[in-house]
């Protein structure tokens, strides 16, 4: 599997600080090697049955679809706590 980021992810992907487009872009490998990577955290997103959460750290998130053969990242943003 690949991953590709909508617009939107793109424009709050290059919103972010240095250190964490670093933590993002760990995460996004771990996304493609291996989904279940216990960093992430990937689960589906609550009310949604097509949407993932995962986890870049403990402050933000991303949200993903999975439509083979992609992740397409739709959204990167701080946890809504």
């Amino acid at each position: 599997m690949k991953f590709k980021l909508t617009d939107k992810a793109i424009k709050q992907y290059l919103a972010l600080s240095a250190p964490i487009q670093k933590k993002a872009d760990k995460q996004f490998t771990y996304l493609v090697e291996n989904f279940r990577h216990p960093s992430l955290a990937a689960k589906k997103y609550r009310g949604s049955n097509d949407v993932w959460q995962g986890r870049i750290d403990k402050n933000w998130r991303f949200y993903f679809h999975i439509i083979e053969p992609h992740y397409i990242i739709i959204s990167v943003i701080n946890h809504p706590k």
